[in-house]
């Protein structure tokens, strides 16, 4: 049976990471994956191109049911300690929007860095090499008495005094995605927020959205928000009609907060009051009142909107200056706070992330170690999920390293002594 220090179960963007700073603190590591290529999620980021991070990465920009967690983590490897990464390794990238950084030239770029870091500390890789078991026994490869881990998989056995798992979530089951994470998680009783889709499309009853579903292709700038009160949440960005319902860069945003069976509100002229405007239209134009919301929404949205407001009982095909107030009245707030309720989202084939996972107050927030000693978890298998904009490689990049560093501080008296 081979001894490692450390055996990372999940060759992603937390665990090459992870593997690399590790094994450049002196750990023997072994990262294993089922799939014969390292890294698919990052390769297929971004357009291909990789929104490795975001400039602004605050614990602001992550949710979970226990947000203060990623507080630490985040603090100690910044979106500059990665920055500075890519100029060691000559990776050229670009600001393209809100803080959002991509590599300038293609996503291979970040996996050949990370494999680099992973050479420099010489870590073993085994792909693809499926995990079988695992199980805790009361003693270590070098005599320690804090115990160790024995990995059955389909290279054969081994022994460590620690485990990462870094198996990601559910999102993109086409390149591998599995509950492996979770798994391990239940078999050593530790807790699990449910996991499910985020950073997702929603969709609606086919019946009601047919009078959009033409609208496919069709995008515009929007405020969207769900929640009320203190649980409110709105993100101005873009919103895209699909044929089931909606995407783009807003409804992913909000996917991660929405609850099923609760309502999405959408203002789809957020730069005007729309009522103020209608009243000057009206004051000055004889045009149609479609034509005239072309100058604030999509012509063939401003079709599709009065056409089935008129089907509602509002009397829309008309030219404006023949509008009723009231009848304006209810445009303006129709525009501005458009009520509509998801009957779900697009599923995990769709969603960028996975939500839930491991619960956090069962880690610590300093070195991941959960309450099983010498089992870690890091990146995306964690309850810890990011907005849309490059802030979930940010977690990865973070919790592998504080992972790496809490390690090192307990695996390396053990394994010099070796």
């Amino acid at each position: 049976m081979q001894s490692f220090d450390v055996v990372i179960i999940g060759a992603g963007a937390a665990g090459l990471f992870c593997a690399g700073v590790a094994g450049q603190l002196g750990l023997k590591v072994l990262i294993i994956d089922h799939s014969e290529k390292v890294a698919e999620k990052i390769r297929i980021s971004g357009g291909g191109r990789c929104n490795f991070t975001n400039r602004d990465t605050s614990a602001s920009n992550f949710l979970g049911d226990n947000p203060n967690f990623c507080r630490s983590a985040l603090a100690r490897y910044t979106p500059q300690d990665f920055i500075t990464l890519l100029q060691k390794h000559g990776v050229a990238w670009h600001e393209k929007h809100r803080g959002q950084l991509f590599c300038d030239h293609s996503a291979e770029d970040v996996i050949r860095l990370l494999l680099a870091e992973c050479d420099a500390g010489g870590v073993t890789r085994w792909q693809p090499c499926r995990m079988q078991s695992i199980a805790f026994s009361g003693t270590s490869p070098c005599g320690s008495s804090r115990g160790s881990y024995e990995i059955s998989s389909d290279r054969g056995q081994v022994q460590a005094e620690a485990v990462v798992v870094a198996t990601g979530g559910l999102s993109i089951p086409k390149i591998g995605a599995s509950d492996l994470g979770y798994r391990i998680a239940r078999q050593f009783e530790l807790p699990v927020i449910e996991p499910r889709p985020a950073l997702v499309p929603l969709t609606f009853d086919a019946a009601a959205w047919a009078p959009y579903a033409e609208l496919a292709g069709l995008a515009l700038p929007v405020r969207i928000e769900t929640g009320s009160k203190k649980g409110r949440v709105s993100f101005a960005e873009d919103l895209l009609f699909t044929h089931r319902g909606l995407s783009g860069p807003g409804v992913l945003q909000i996917s991660s907060y929405w609850a099923p069976g609760t309502p999405i509100r959408l203002n789809l002229a957020p730069q005007q009051d729309t009522t103020d405007w209608l009243a000057r239209a009206k004051a000055t134009s004889r045009r149609l009142i479609a034509n005239e919301l072309g100058a604030l929404v999509p012509a063939r949205l401003a079709d599709a909107w009065v056409a089935q407001g008129s089907a509602l009982g509002h009397n829309w095909l008309r030219p404006i200056n023949e509008a009723s107030d009231k009848a304006l009245a209810a445009l303006a707030d129709r525009l501005a706070n458009w009520a509509l309720t998801p009957i779900g989202t697009e599923g995990y084939r769709k969603a960028e992330v996975t939500a839930g996972g491991l619960d956090t107050r069962a880690l610590s927030s300093q070195t991941m170690e959960s309450r099983q000693p010498g089992l870690y978890f890091i990146g995306e298998v964690v309850d810890v999920t990011g907005w849309l904009g490059g802030y979930n490689f940010q977690w990865a990049w973070a919790s592998g390293y504080a992972c790496a560093q809490g390690m090192a501080a307990r695996v390396r008296p053990a394994a010099a002594s070796a």
